[in-house]
Parts: C-alpha cells; structure tokens; sequence
C-alpha cells in the first residue's frame, strides 16, 4: 500500500494544489495534459508531466487507458483524482487497484453506491439516515412515476438517479406539469449521464443546503469534520461556501454529523467524501448524496480547522490511522469561499474564452487563492471556466465576509469577462451579510442588480480611458505647440460609439462627451496601473492596453473599449445580417436546419456546447437557409460564421 510517487489525474487549480501538499510530505509528483494545456500552471509546477492526447477530455483527462501509461511511463504508484473527470468513476478506481496502483480514494464499490442517487438513498434509509420522502424504486415507467408523484403530494423533485449540478432535475409544482417535467428530466438525463433512471421526491422548498465533511480509514476509524453552508446558488450551482453553517446549534451539527458517519460507515467508505443534507426552517434535515471525492469547497474547512485534507487523503491512502479522533477535533472563526469564473453575467452567465491578458492574485493575510492559471493564459472550450477560488478567514463572520469581498475586489483579471462585480455585489448584499439565505436567495433577492444587466463607464473611467490612450500621444508634437485646441477620440464600447474630447495639459487630463466634463490629474502613469485624482481623492486602477484595445479592471472586472479613432469606418451592422456567428468557442452539437429551408427570426438553427454549457444559435432575420458552414462534432471560434441566411 506505500507508494513514493502520485500522478494527479486533473488540471488547474485542483491539481496545484494536490500537488503542493504532495511536495510538502516528500513525494514525487506527476502532471498529464492535453494539446491545450501544453504550457499550463499545473505542468509547470510538476515534477514530471506526461502528454495524454487531445484537448478534447474523451481524448486525454477520461481516458483511463492513457492515464495508466502516464503512470507505467513515470513509475507512478498512485493517482489522485482531483475532482471531476475521473474522480468518481468506478472502471478507474478499479483499474488502479488491478494494476498494483494506490486509487488516493473510496473503493469501486462506495463511488458505484453512493453514484446513483436511487441505490444511495435506499442505501441510507436502511442505514437510518434521514431521507426526504419520495420514491426510489426500480420501476421506471413514466405513467407509474407519474402517478407516484400524485401519491407524494406536490411541489415534487423529478432527479436523475445518476445526475448532478442541477442537469436532469426538475420541480414540478402541479399534476398537468408532471409528465412533461418527467420526459425532459430523462432526456435530458440520459444525454448527460448515460442513464435515464429517474428518482422522485417531497420537494422541500427554500431549504438551506448544508454538507458534513466526512473521513474513514483502513482501520475502521471514522471522523466527520463539520459542516459547510452551500446554500447561495444558481441553477443549482454552489455560488458561495462556508464554514460553520451561520443557523446551526451544537446539537443540530452533531446530530447532523454522525448521520454523515452514519453513511459512510454503511458503505465502509476510505478517504475523504462529504454527505450532502437539506436543512428546512424547522431544523429538520434530510439525506441528499454523497460526493465521493475532495470537494471544490475543502479549503473552508481546513481553514476553520487548521488540518490539510489532502495529507489526510495521503495518510490514509498510505494505510495510516486518521490523525485525530472525533473528540480531538474543533472548528476556529469562520471561512468562506467564492469561484471566480470566465462568464458573462450580463448575457445569462455564458462562458467565456480567449486570452488571459493579466491574471493577479490578491495578496491579503488570511486569504488564500487557488488557482491553475499563470500570469498571462487561456480559457479554453474544452474545460470548466473556473479560472480561481478565493477564500478568507476571519475570527467572525463578519470579518471573512468582508475580507472576502476585498479579495475578489483586489484579484485582477483582464482581457475576458468574468463574474468579478457579481461575486462582490453579492457578498455586500445585507441579506447575505446578515446569513439569512437559502437555495433560492439569488432567484429571489437578486435579479436586479446592476452586475446582471449592461452597465455604462462613469465620466470618471472616460476620463481614465482619455487618459491611457493618449499617454503616449502625450509627448507628441501635436500636444507641445500651445495649440489649445481639444483632441477628439472616438472610442466604442460594446456596440456604443462615443466621441471624447480631450484636453491634456502636464499631469492634467480634462474631457468633454455629450455636453458633460470630467478633469482627472495623473499622479502616477505605470504600464499597467494608473494612479490619479479626481474632487473624489486619489484612486488607482489596474488596465491592459493591447493595440488599441484597452482593458479596465473596472465593473464586471473587465471592460474592453477599443480606440476607433484612426479606424476605417464600418460598411455594415452585423446584427440581423443573416451571417449566423458563433456566440463563443464551443463544438456544434446540433444542427436542426438544411440549406434551402425558410427559417424566422428567433429560430433555433443550431446548438453549441463550451464548457458543458448548450447555446442555442437563433436566426437573426427571416429568410432561407443559403449555406451552412458547421457541421456536427466540429469545433469553431468565436464569432465564426455557422449559417448564410439569404
């Protein structure tokens, strides 16, 4: 069972950090990538790296066949999974074992169990663990579902048995919706997952999502490590995770902690899972599945217990005892965490890709950053678009909470848009601040603000953008002979056109748009910072000027104004054209037109997947189908033409 050399089968942040706390104990460690992460942080940061096919995942990160000769070629003993890809297949799990090499995780049979939301819960309510009410048997007919459904009394949950981040789930809150919600959950179900197997249950409204920490090792031993609250979501996506809980009593979290031990005793679980419950407002809470593997939200408690749940993983894959017992254990203060993502809020969270154009972390006491990215990178289509996990610890809530949302405030990212100003919006909102969430808290409580809808540069960051553009102009002949004369600049943001006119005298910038006026003086002008002031006080701002691109770390964190002024002027608008482009880069995974047909506007002509996100692709304009371009399984930039409509 000793091993001196890990291989961890996974990429970015998670792979940093795997390897870290490898390094840290003596042993060896071994990277794999694909085409696209050739220069990625996680190689970077390996002992060894091995190249394991394409950037495509079914080509290299789920090939288990290329990632046992990744070990065979380096001598690898044992593989760490990471989280996703692999991680919780029971066909790897299994392969490790049969070729002599340590899975640092649960045995084929806890992943396989605990893999099916159907046989886990049956599993549970014969363990004695809480369940929600429902039904869970193997009759999968959709009249006989529907009809149990009727029997549990709505609002029901339709789940896919094998399902998770919210795909083939669906809330059915009346008997003339069931069958409908039933077709779609198994559609959609057996796409996603390979299986449409079905699973319905009582559904419990606006409950807090609630997850216990748990461990088991080699020798019997079980602990469980508190809680998380992952109860502010999206599409049930986890947006924000922390530790304690902010409404659980010592005896709920006991309570709530051995029903988790409970569960991983029943399946004689090794190594670290975590069991996922629903917490109601009475207190009451029910069993929801069990993640086989180290969660994306582990950091929260290693930060409120001191303890590295990696090294643990490592322990008790090595055959040692866990390091404490159940008493021994304790929480301090209190963590929470966000993922920063490449997405666009203002158009529904749609991922983005491209060019990193600088990447810097904040550097704050008692926050911690995970990430896989280098200083300038690339978002690819190919993977998940979480580009960092920014956590902070504070002695109280309070403190975390507004430590964290300086974090992300201070963490840079430019050249692609992300969820920056949506994290900090929603980390100062007062519900949020006060704890008072649940599940369905951003639906409810947050649809209105401003980080989800398209925002406009103040005269301030207009004036910073006169600014940054003619600092090199500045030295010119035209701004050294007295002529007192305004420069015009013609800037385009988004698809508005705007015309500045600036006056630049020494460190004084003064500009004059659409009848209104903005004086800045610069203080300081770095290559990628601007410090000025303004009747406001002095401020800085981070910026990356590329050709006559600029990017501001300003708003969503990054916004792109390009220097049309020298440009040739445009011949035509893109929109309704009848060119069909890509929103973003993705694979076409549908395409539901043929050259000749008569299509509407609003159409569905095709579908486009990046980053296990489906875009629908809609005609711009009525017509018929001249050309199409794309064809099915082939990968296409952003802004490339799929479909001529003539």
């Amino acid at each position: 069972m000793a091993f001196s050399k890990v291989l961890v089968a996974n990429r970015g942040e998670i792979a940093v950090r795997v390897m870290q706390t490898a390094k840290a104990m003596g042993y060896q460690t071994v990277a794999v990538y694909s085409d696209a992460d050739r220069h990625a942080r996680h190689v970077l940061i390996a002992d060894e790296a091995v190249y394991i096919g394409a950037s495509k995942v079914s080509e290299s990160y789920l090939s288990i066949a290329k990632i046992l000769e990744a070990c065979q070629k380096t001598g690898a003993d044992a593989v760490h999974p990471g989280y996703g890809f692999l991680s919780e297949n029971t066909d790897f799990a299994a392969a490790c074992q049969e070729n002599g090499i340590v899975f640092i995780g649960p045995n084929a049979h806890a992943i396989e169990l605990m893999g099916s939301k159907r046989l886990s819960k049956i599993a549970m309510i014969k363990a004695g663990v809480p369940c929600i009410p429902g039904y869970e048997g193997d009759q999968q007919d959709l009249d006989f579902l529907a009809n149990e459904a009727q029997k549990i009394g709505f609002p029901v949950m339709v789940k896919a048995s094998a399902g998770g981040g919210g795909r083939g789930m669906r809330l059915v809150g009346s008997a003339d919706e069931v069958m409908d919600a039933l077709k779609t959950a198994r559609s959609e179900a057996q796409n996603a997952f390979g299986s449409g197997e079905l699973i319905i249950e009582k559904a419990v409204i606006a409950p807090r999502h609630v997850e216990i920490q748990v461990f088991g090792d080699t020798h019997g031993n079980y602990v469980y490590l508190f809680e998380r609250d992952c109860s502010i979501q999206r599409r049930h996506q986890k947006v924000v995770e922390e530790a304690p809980c902010p409404v659980i009593t010592e005896d709920l979290r006991q309570k709530m902690g051995e029903a988790a031990v409970q569960a991983a005793k029943s399946c004689d679980y090794v190594g670290a899972g975590t069991v996922e419950f629903l917490l109601d407002v009475s207190g009451e809470f029910y069993f929801l599945e069990m993640n086989t593997r180290l969660q994306v939200e582990h950091p929260v408690t290693e930060m409120i217990t001191g303890l590295d749940l990696v090294e643990w993983q490592l322990r008790i894959a090595n055959g040692e005892v866990l390091p404490l017992k159940q008493h021994e254990l304790s929480l301090t203060g209190h963590a929470i965490e966000v993922r920063l993502y490449a997405e666009d809020p203002r158009q529904n969270f749609l991922p983005q890709t491209g060019q990193v154009l600088k990447w810097q972390a904040a550097d704050l006491p008692n926050v911690r950053i995970d990430h896989g990215m280098n200083q300038i990178d690339e978002v690819s289509p190919y993977y998940d678009p979480m580009v960092a996990k920014i956590i902070a610890y504070g002695k109280t809530r309070q403190d975390a909470i507004r430590l964290l949302a300086r974090a992300v405030d201070d963490s840079v990212l430019l050249g692609i848009n992300s969820n920056k100003q949506f994290l900090t919006n929603l980390l100062r909102h007062p519900v949020v601040m006060a704890g008072d969430t649940n599940t369905a808290f951003i639906a409810e409580h947050f649809q209105s603000d401003p980080s989800l809808h398209t925002q406009t540069l103040s005269l301030e960051h207009l004036a910073v953008t006169a600014a940054i553009f003619t600092q090199s102009s500045f030295k010119s002949a035209y701004w050294n002979t007295g002529i007192s004369g305004a420069l015009p600049i013609k800037l385009k943001i988004d698809d508005q056109n705007l015309l500045i006119l600036v006056k630049r005298e020494q460190n004084q910038v003064h500009i004059e748009t659409c009848g209104q006026t903005q004086t800045l003086s610069i203080v300081q002008e770095d290559p990628e910072q601007l410090v000025y002031e303004t009747e406001g006080g002095r401020r800085k701002i981070n910026y990356v000027l590329n050709g006559q691109l600029l990017y501001l770390d300003v708003l969503n964190g990054n916004v792109c104004i390009e220097n049309t002024t020298y440009a040739a002027p445009e011949t035509a608008d893109i929109s309704g054209d009848g060119k069909i482009r890509a929103p973003m880069d993705g694979a076409i995974i549908e395409i539901l037109v043929n050259a000749g047909e008569m299509v509407q506007k609003g159409q569905t002509l095709l579908i486009l997947e990046a980053m296990k996100i489906q875009q629908q692709i809609k005609a711009d304009v009525d017509g018929t189908v001249e050309e199409v371009m794309g064809q099915i399984g082939q990968q296409v930039k952003k802004r490339q033409i799929l479909m001529n409509i003539g």
